[in-house]
């Protein structure tokens, strides 16, 4: 019965979302080796949102049919966090540079708040204490998302769209103010439990 409950098709999809992070990476192993890195990006851009969907529809689906299980509410806030974090160091790291200079701000907010909340989050639950993910949380990560697409397609979507890039580092840095208050939201909600303990 656990066996089934953890290959069931929500969790398959978190699976799956896992999966195209070093498929994405892999993209981007590419581009330095393609003559035209506008395919390897097309290609990290389309996995990137195939990944994206799947984190709508396998909480969806486990809700409305029942199938929510212990390793899935363990993977799917990690299967984000994997996503979120590896395209923020490839977009650093590549070769266009497409996160750069006062950009990269935004990237170091959004990351030291994922860890800085999976820590707190983990210490909670010692205390047997949960905090439910908010509203504004989960706009938060939709702001993520939309921003990583835009910088994924970077310069091969500047060509097609003018001002591509310059549209996901509007979003990065919209998403990195929302995260900084999100993450203020959490840590105030956990302070009491840290303090009584």
């Amino acid at each position: 019965m656990a066996s089934r409950r953890a290959f069931n098709v929500p969790n398959l999809l978190t699976y799956g979302r896992i999966l195209c992070v070093p498929l994405i990476v892999f993209c981007f192993f590419l581009e330095g080796r393609l003559q035209s890195s506008d395919v390897a990006r097309w290609l990290a851009l389309f996995l990137f949102v195939l990944a994206s969907v799947t984190d709508y529809l396998d909480g969806y689906l486990a809700r409305i049919w029942q199938q929510t299980s212990n390793i899935g509410k363990m993977l799917d806030p990690i299967a984000d966090k994997l996503l979120v974090s590896t395209c923020l160091l490839l977009l650093a790291a590549d070769s266009d540079r497409t996160i750069a200079g006062w950009t990269l701000w935004a990237a170091i907010i959004i990351l030291c708040r994922e860890i800085l909340v999976s820590g707190l989050r983990e210490y909670l639950a010692a205390l047997k204490v949960r905090v439910p993910v908010t509203q504004l949380a989960k706009w938060k990560t939709t702001l993520q998302m939309f921003a990583i697409g835009f910088l994924l397609a970077g310069p091969a979507g500047d060509k097609l769209v003018p001002y591509t890039t310059q549209m996901g580092i509007v979003l990065l840095w919209i998403s990195a103010i929302v995260t900084l208050y999100t993450g203020y939201d959490y840590f105030r909600a956990g302070a009491k439990h840290i303090m009584d303990e």
